[in-house]
């Protein structure tokens, strides 16, 4: 039994090496590259952090909604906006979620294995509170044009 077992999960290993796509070099540098420290300048906390602690840092209890192997998420709910606070346990599942996120488009302030999701004009004051950088994800179809009414 074992014997087979092990058989099986060697002849599986090429399967899935053959079926991996190749990864364009942008793609691969990025996945490469050190992770970066991202500072919360407002209060010297550095990132990562739990869920809890970010939205401590934009005065906002976090009610819980996922809690996951790859991922804990938060929304939070204040008087001038609704956000989401992410955090992963690796920047490898952060850009998987991001690449994910990328269909729908959007900005998003990403940090240390941490991104916050909001309305895009609250994400600078984020920002200035969290550290971290704004990324904008393109998304899927075409550009919608607003209509001239």
């Amino acid at each position: 039994m074992r014997g087979a077992t092990l058989a099986a999960t060697l002849a599986f290993v090429p399967l899935t090496a053959a079926c991996s796509g190749g990864d364009d070099d942008a793609d691969t540098k990025r996945r490469q590259s050190k992770v970066s420290v991202s500072d919360a300048p407002a209060s010297g906390v550095v990132a990562p952090a739990k869920v809890e602690v970010i939205a401590g840092l934009i005065d906002c209890k976090p009610k819980i909604r996922i809690n996951a192997t790859e991922l804990r998420q938060g929304l939070c709910h204040t008087k001038k906006v609704d956000y989401l606070i992410t955090t992963f346990p690796t920047d490898e599942l952060k850009e998987t979620w991001l690449d994910s996120a990328s269909g729908y488009g959007g900005k998003y302030l990403v940090g240390t294995r941490w991104i916050v999701s909001a309305q895009p004009q609250m994400l600078d004051g984020f920002r200035d509170k969290l550290g971290g950088t704004i990324r904008e994800l393109r998304g899927f179809g075409p550009a919608v044009e607003p209509s001239a009414s």
